[in-house]
């Protein structure tokens, strides 16, 4: 069994052969662990990298009393990972594909958005506000369930009955749509 206590102290101390060592004892066990929460081994190389990066850089917050080093090592790959896939992510889209599209896409979009936001002023308040905390403001249902004071279970079925009635306005409102264009023709 390898002097672990001996290279963490060494490790500490910015000693570099210290570093070495370790990684050549733990990466291939941390890699694993990054490599099946990813599934691309490029990525998990860049994560592993950057795990003993922050090794190398916060060794002198490793507390052997609170843990073994592999527990350390492997719950900053599996954060850096978990960012990593939450960052991939894009909840917001920064690029402007507009461009490439027919203007007349841009009005129809602007009215989707206007029939939208009438739709949300027909909710009753709290699905409303439910869903204007999840899905305009971000937060979490975890978060959210707080700020409304509800419990985690009523919040969550407010956000489905919800949708569901949003669901319900754009159906009826492709209905008429449908019923005014053979009209028109």
């Amino acid at each position: 069994m390898r002097n672990d206590k001996a290279l963490i102290s060494n490790l500490k101390n910015k000693d570099e052969a210290a570093l070495s060592q370790l990684y050549d004892a733990y990466a291939p066990a941390i890699y694993g662990v990054i490599v099946r929460m990813c599934r691309d081994e490029q990525q998990a190389q860049n994560i592993l990298q950057d795990t003993f990066l922050t090794i190398w850089e916060k060794a002198h917050q490793y507390n052997p009393e609170k843990g073994k080093f592999y527990t350390w090592a492997y719950r900053i790959a599996k954060n850096k990972t978990l960012n990593f896939l939450r960052a991939d992510k894009k909840l917001i889209q920064t690029e402007d594909l507009s461009v490439y599209k027919d203007k007349t896409q841009t009005v129809k979009s602007e009215v989707d958005t206007f029939q939208l936001k009438g739709y949300l002023n027909q909710l009753e308040p709290h699905h409303r506000k439910a869903l204007e905390l999840v899905y305009f403001n971000g937060l979490t249902h975890r978060e959210a369930h707080e700020e409304m004071n509800v419990p985690l279970g009523t919040f969550k079925s407010y956000i489905k009955q919800a949708l569901k009635k949003l669901k319900l306005s754009y159906d009826k409102a492709i209905v008429w749509l449908l019923i005014i264009i053979e009209v028109i023709r």
